[in-house]
């Protein structure tokens, strides 16, 4: 139960991330702000979300993980609604960026916290974590467009209300995990990235994530459709993104190994968004959900070669991991949409798919730093007796 608990909860948390999407052009027209200014609705929230990663664990070591789960919920409840009363765009901007404090303690401490109580083993704890992600990242659209199609305020109360359902339940069901044997050093996540196989995997999904953030931040902007149109288009988005992550990735790993894996993720990933730049509106439409595969993909894997490749502590190795890697996620939303207004729709979708090389070659130069992750794929199949399914 503390698990199924924590994972509603990080499930709502996730929805975070896509709630905005079908609602930015009538946040847009609702505050008369241009789509770049908009933009910073995703880069308050995903820079902050990134700097206060580095202090996560360390928090967590000294209150204990329960108490920093409920701290970031409550700041979430606390600045969501807040942004539902945003009465322009500076004010919006800046509970998005309260919001990312409290997202950073919440889904760092979660995933530790679910691996900590799952009882089928680490791999699987990620599995249902990247579960949870993928759900809350295709129903956070529908739920923007639904309340949003009402009023473009209504998806911030809605989801205050939803992570207000997940304080309770983390109350009353989740069971204190046992604090650290020693306390987390505020410098240690950055001490980790030393590791050579860490920061190889750091700074590729940095890049990962600006192509990731390109899809979902500028391509509402292009679509030129009703909430509910939007919506649709990023639910069926969402749904490949858990539907890759939990079912597809496991037996890919275990076939052709994970850093093959991440090749192929971002090659397709490339591929996809170079079909958006040069597509009309069906082809838009078409590759903005296909991209959700290798989003899927490299979602689960990441994590897992963050977990597994450094020889630092798991929570430790995360906040250096998700420090680099979401600074992509900051980065992306306003760089791609100002070149769409300046340059031109196609030029920042040509940008990610340049993103995508780059982490390719990343992986091909310091391939010898991720020798950790073919033998943690060697025993997975090992260890793995049930049939592999056919994808």
């Amino acid at each position: 139960m503390s698990v199924w608990a924590t994972a509603f909860a990080a499930v709502v948390a996730f929805m975070g991330i896509g709630l905005v999407d079908p609602i930015l052009p009538s946040i847009a027209q609702g505050l008369k702000a241009t789509p770049s200014q908009v933009s910073l609705l995703f880069t308050s929230y995903f820079l902050v979300t990134a700097v206060a990663m580095l202090v996560t664990g360390w928090v967590s070591s000294r209150i204990g993980g329960k108490r920093t789960l409920l701290a970031g919920l409550a700041l979430v409840i606390v600045f969501a609604a807040l942004a539902g009363t945003s009465t322009s765009v500076a004010e919006l901007v800046g509970f998005r960026a309260g919001w990312g404090l409290g997202n950073a303690l919440f889904v760092a401490t979660a995933l530790a916290v679910i691996v900590g109580a799952a009882s089928g083993g680490a791999e699987s704890a990620i599995i249902l974590y990247e579960a949870a992600l993928g759900l809350g990242i295709s129903a956070g659209p529908l739920v923007g467009a639904l309340l949003g199609d009402w009023n473009w305020r209504a998806p911030f109360f809605g989801t205050a209300t939803l992570m207000a359902v997940g304080l309770v339940l983390i109350v009353t069901l989740l069971k204190a995990p046992a604090r650290p044997a020693a306390r987390t050093g505020l410098t240690a996540p950055i001490r980790a990235l030393a590791h050579g196989g860490l920061s190889t995997t750091a700074f590729t999904a940095l890049f990962y994530n600006f192509a990731f953030f390109t899809v979902l931040a500028f391509t509402p902007f292009i679509l030129h459709m009703s909430p509910y149109g939007i919506g649709a288009v990023f639910f069926g988005w969402g749904v490949c993104v858990a539907l890759s992550s939990v079912f597809a990735a496991p037996p890919l790993q275990r076939r052709i190994g994970s850093v093959n894996v991440l090749h192929l993720a971002l090659a397709l990933l490339a591929v996809f968004q170079i079909g958006i730049a040069l597509s009309g509106h069906a082809g838009i439409i078409l590759f903005t959900v296909l991209s959700g595969i290798p989003i899927g993909l490299n979602n689960t894997v990441f994590t897992e070669a963050a977990m597994e490749v450094s020889d630092a502590p798991r929570p430790v190795a995360s906040a250096g991991y998700n420090f680099v890697r979401w600074m992509g996620g900051a980065l992306a939303p306003f760089i791609a949409t100002k070149l769409g207004e300046e340059i031109g729709v196609a030029v920042p979708y040509a940008l990610g798919a340049g993103c995508c090389l780059v982490g390719m070659a990343i992986l091909y130069v310091r391939r010898h730093h991720l020798r950790a992750l073919s033998r943690v794929d060697e025993d997975h199949t090992a260890h793995d007796t049930a049939p592999v399914p056919t994808y």
